[in-house]
């Protein structure tokens, strides 16, 4: 017997885990933020991974089982019998992606409204300037960055550059002395 006490505590921790209510666990930047950075990273910078999940194919094929019985005259005294064999095949194979993303202290309020005037301005984002990475800013960062091969709604260093968002460093070989 399930005690009614136990309900609502399951019942909001359900939603937690969705991403409901507020600090729900779904976010996917909280989820796909690395906590290490992969070998050879600089000391310092932040990372993400996105993770595309394979796709499969249903292939269905009809086998001979037994070839039709053709009588002198071409009249079919017996036709085939075939079976039915379905199966699946990985047509693309899963991938992980790392990549740079502005670290958590850089991705404040002011910096999201920034990231939302940016798409706004590229008629990517249609919602409210409010400072949130919410579901709307993070279908246009994917929006942005999908055509240049990056099918992701985490916004990446990169992306961030491309927005006017993140200084780009200069090569200072080129530079007069």
């Amino acid at each position: 017997m399930i005690r009614p006490t136990l309900i609502a505590p399951c019942a909001l921790l359900a939603l937690t885990a969705c991403g409901d209510i507020p600090g729900g666990s779904a976010d996917p930047e909280t989820v796909q933020r690395l906590n290490t950075p992969p070998p050879g990273a600089e000391p310092g910078t932040c990372w993400a991974q996105d993770t595309s999940p394979a796709v499969v194919e249903t292939v269905t094929e009809q086998i001979l089982v037994t070839p039709a019985e053709v009588a002198d005259d071409g009249t079919v005294t017996r036709p085939a019998s075939y079976r039915t064999e379905t199966s699946q095949k990985i047509v693309q194979e899963r991938r992980v992606t790392r990549f740079r993303v502005p670290c958590r202290a850089e991705m404040t309020p002011e910096f999201n409204a920034s990231v939302q005037r940016a798409l706004k301005a590229r008629g990517l984002y249609h919602g409210p300037i409010n400072g949130e990475m919410d579901r709307r800013t993070r279908a246009a960062i994917r929006s942005f960055q999908k055509p240049q091969g990056f099918d992701s709604d985490i916004l990446s260093v990169a992306g961030a550059r491309q927005l006017g968002l993140v200084a780009v460093a200069l090569d200072t070989s080129d530079s007069p002395e």
